[in-house]
């Protein structure tokens, strides 16, 4: 007798098209699914012929509760609340099909069928599958068939065991978690930085939050923010450690000695030395912020050109080329815009110049960071000895 129950089937995207290493990439993903799903005692994951597959090893998969646990894990692209049997007769098949037809999409005016056939050695064809089991639907229900714009599709894979579906909840795409090394954020209370790190993390590349806190120019909601950034990109990655910087006494130092119009650039450049110091120390293989080329004085290019002889790791900027509309999308989709614009500075915004330089010259710049270098190497030293870690948990 068929077994038929209720499962869900996992779907992920580029790295099926990997070939040396796409079990690696697959291991990866599987342990992060096992991770969310850990204190379901009866849930297990299983590899299915291109797929995951999530069942309940009880009976029905409890899809509501599952879901929300996997859906933002990263490299996973869709998933798929469907009926698995094991029945492969296409007698069978036709009955199991239109009752969960029936059930799914009670009520719909048309209808078509598409099969996967994965499993070759099925003696039929995807094409035949799809018209004996249209048939049987048509036959039994008011809905017409539609080919071309069909209200409902019922999907059919043939697999190791055969599934039908009506519909799939997309994913966020991308790759598993951690699979592509550790990067530095350099996190703050605005609207880029959190969307840099996203993006990143959404590569492949852990991240390690890096937060400046300026106390007491800079309050503690400010840092509240920045906690709750955190936590918003901690659904998506998992637990984060977020790191505080004490920052106040190397601002102040180079406020007091630095040009004003150039007071912006030398501030990028120190946090630039401590994130490279704190990257060293956790073998960190990228520093990660989140300029963008032209948004702000700081962000032009001869700007950018005058930090990046401060880092000593590869610096990452993902949203370099993107404008600041794209970037509001993407926080409004991810859940940290409304944070992001609640209105309180942070240690960048409030020791902005009124009219910073935009076009510095490099050369210039380190001239003047090598004459302050006696005095500043120790504050820098400071604050990177002084980080202290909050741990992000969701």
């Amino acid at each position: 007798m068929a077994d038929t129950k209720a499962v869900m089937l996992v779907k992920y995207g580029e790295i099926s098209l990997r070939k040396g290493n796409r079990a690696y990439y697959e291991h990866q993903l599987m342990k992060l699914i096992r991770r969310k799903l850990k204190d379901m005692k009866s849930v297990q994951v299983f590899r299915e012929q291109g797929r995951f597959l999530v069942e309940d090893t009880q009976g029905d998969l409890d899809t509501a509760t599952v879901l929300p646990r996997i859906k933002n894990i990263f490299g996973l692209t869709g998933f798929a609340k469907c009926i698995k049997t094991t029945a492969r007769d296409i007698h069978d098949l036709r009955e199991i099909g239109l009752a969960f037809f029936q059930e799914a999409a009670p009520g719909a005016k048309t209808f078509k069928v598409e099969t996967k056939r994965s499993d070759k050695t099925y003696p039929m064809q995807s094409g035949e599958v799809s018209a004996s089991i249209g048939e049987r639907i048509f036959d039994q229900c008011a809905a017409g068939v539609d080919v071309h714009n069909p209200e409902v599709v019922l999907r059919v894979e043939i697999r190791n065991n055969v599934y039908f579906y009506v519909n799939s909840t997309l994913g966020v795409g991308g790759l598993p978690y951690g699979s592509s090394g550790k990067g530095v954020l350099l996190l703050s209370g605005g609207l880029d930085s959190p969307i840099a790190g996203y993006l990143t993390a959404r590569r492949g590349v852990e991240i390690w939050p890096l937060y400046f806190h300026s106390p007491p120019f800079v309050s503690e909601r400010a840092a509240d923010k920045v906690r709750d950034l955190a936590t918003v990109l901690a659904g998506y990655a998992g637990r984060l450690k977020l790191r505080f910087v004490p920052f106040t006494d190397v601002q102040m130092f180079l406020k007091e000695n630095v040009q004003e119009e150039k007071l912006t650039i030398m501030l990028k450049r120190a946090m630039l030395r401590i994130a490279s110091m704190f990257a060293t120390s956790e073998n960190a293989h990228c520093i990660i912020t989140g300029d963008s080329i032209g948004q702000v004085a700081s962000q032009t290019m001869h700007s950018i050109a005058a930090v990046n002889s401060a880092a000593s790791h590869t610096i990452l900027r993902p949203l370099a080329a993107m404008d600041k509309q794209h970037i509001i999308d993407i926080a409004r989709e991810i859940g940290t815009f409304d944070i992001s614009i609640r209105p309180y500075d942070d240690c960048c915004t409030l020791f902005v110049a009124k009219h910073p330089e935009n076009k510095p010259n490099t050369a210039v710049i380190e001239r003047i960071e090598a004459s302050l270098e006696r005095e500043l190497v120790p504050l820098l030293e400071k604050a990177f000895a002084e980080i202290y870690v909050e741990t992000i948990v969701v």
